[in-house]
């Protein structure tokens, strides 16, 4: 048997100096072939002086770092799927106790109706201690819009948020109060005394992105702060963390985010942690999404879907008005606990005997006069 000597404190020294040259060469492949040519030949150099110093090949030396950083990675990815599986079943957990299954909720039929509810789904949400929340609202123009159409927006987010995502926002922030009761000396004056002070700062003008703050007239401890149109650039991740750390347990709401899940943040060279970061940032803090109006198309038919905490989903379809044919009226589907897909439309609309006919069929049918 051949003398391995001990690993010494050189030898260690050496080898976190190649840990750290290893993920600088990472962090710099987006970065000139002769910065990471550079970065190599210092590695292959520490590689060859720890070989020396413990008796060792370079080729033992290299396999030895690869076993260890596959083993970390398998370390990592063990950590992170465990992760996930405690946060779903903590968000399964918190739903069961508080979601009132079974229960009709109606569909918003204006902007009225929509930032109504959402503000109510917010502070029922609150209430129950949900101080991170998500609201989708369907956007359309808050100003003429109309909420069965599926809206097109040429100017981008931009005009997205100009029409709609900011006044909607502006909106809730004015109805939405956290506390029903504010005591002022004496006299004790209800929510619909007191409107808050809106101020609105952009983000990025080009994101169409903004930070919307309520400030009560109860004091700082009943303010509101809301983030609208933040997406998945490390600027978003970094301004939200700042914005949690500062509300503490007040109210604080991301508004028609751009991503669904964590898997929206894929792989990005240029911020090779921006997924680990948001996770821990975003989906570790469990923010809940309180209200969501989706609108879609299944089966040839107009359809949405709402949610607000802590309803289960209500599944809709539009259909023509049988004494004014060029108005359509929603008709109540059904109800689910996940987020409902086409298929689940398709499923309910054949259920009902006022679907049987096509949209094109029912048509022609009106025209004969049957």
């Amino acid at each position: 048997n051949s003398f391995v000597p001990p690993t010494s404190s050189a030898s260690l020294q050496f080898r976190n100096q190649l840990k750290k040259r290893t993920r600088q060469i990472y962090v710099t492949l987006n970065a000139s072939k002769d910065d990471a040519q550079s970065l190599m030949d210092e590695v292959a150099k520490i590689r060859a002086e720890i070989a020396a110093l413990e008796g060792k090949s370079v080729e033992e030396v290299q396999t030895e770092a690869e076993i260890k950083r596959v083993s970390e990675r398998e370390r990592e990815t063990a950590q992170h799927q465990q992760e996930v599986i405690e946060r779903e079943q903590r968000q399964k957990a918190k739903l069961n106790s508080t979601r009132v299954a079974g229960r009709l909720f109606p569909l918003p039929e204006s902007v009225e109706d929509q930032v109504r509810q959402a503000t109510s789904a917010a502070e029922r949400a609150y209430s129950d201690g949900i101080s991170r929340q998500i609201i989708r609202f369907a956007l359309f123009p808050y100003e003429g819009g109309n909420i069965i159409e599926m809206s097109q927006w040429p100017g981008g987010a931009q005009q997205m948020y100009r029409e709609a995502a900011r006044p909607f926002t502006e909106d809730m922030l004015r109805r939405l109060r956290p506390k029903r009761q504010i005591s002022m000396g004496n006299n004790e004056l209800t929510r619909d005394d007191l409107p808050p002070k809106i101020i609105t700062q952009d983000i990025w003008d080009f994101d169409g992105s903004a930070l919307i703050t309520a400030e009560s007239s109860g004091g700082p401890s009943n303010d509101v702060q809301a983030m609208v149109l933040p997406n998945t650039d490390s600027k978003y991740t970094s301004d939200i963390q700042k914005a949690d750390e500062a509300m503490g347990d007040r109210l604080f709401l991301l508004v028609n985010p751009f991503w669904r899940n964590l898997e929206s943040w894929g792989i990005n060279i240029m911020a090779p942690n921006a997924k680990k970061t948001a996770e821990k940032v975003i989906f570790n803090r469990s923010y809940e999404e309180t209200y969501i109006l989706n609108r879609l198309d299944a089966r040839g038919e107009r359809c949405a879907a709402v949610k607000a905490y802590p309803y289960d989903w209500q599944l809709y379809a539009y259909i023509e008005d049988e004494y004014f044919p060029n108005r359509e009226v929603p008709i109540w589907l059904g109800s689910t606990l996940e987020e409902p897909k086409s298929g689940d439309f398709s499923r309910l609309l054949n259920l009902k005997p006022e679907f049987k006919l096509s949209k094109n069929m029912r048509m022609i049918q009106r025209m004969r006069g049957n």
